[in-house]
């Protein structure tokens, strides 16, 4: 038995995969085209698959600091509102999808990209 296990070991010097962060997924948005990424409570990480590959790093950079908020607690959602930082914003408010959340003020700031700034 201790000659096989010295024979089945061995070492990735650099494994096929990456630990470094949240799973990220290409998905389907055609229902939702303006949607460039989005973030589940579970902090994987969904890009719109006909985003431009030059700006996947961009949008993943963005949605991250979604996953940071959900870790935090100061992000959270049902299917009629948001939640952010104990306040509840009704999903029909006006400033959806305006860039003007305070969630996503905090991730375009963080992220680095403006609103509206990726072509969609």
């Amino acid at each position: 038995i201790q000659q096989v296990r010295k024979v089945m070991a061995f070492k990735l010097d650099k494994p096929p995969y990456n630990l470094d962060g949240p799973a990220v997924y290409l998905n389907d948005f055609s229902d939702e085209p303006a949607v460039l990424g989005r973030t589940n409570k579970n902090g994987t990480i969904l890009l719109n698959k006909e985003l431009d590959p030059k700006y996947h790093d961009a949008v993943i950079k963005h949605e991250k600091v979604h996953v940071d908020q959900i870790e935090r607690g100061d992000l959270d959602w049902d299917g009629p509102n948001f939640y952010w930082k104990g306040k509840k914003y009704s999903r029909s408010l006006n400033m959806m999808g305006t860039g003007e959340e305070p969630w996503e003020k905090e991730a375009y700031r963080k992220g680095g990209v403006p609103f509206g700034k990726i072509p969609v």
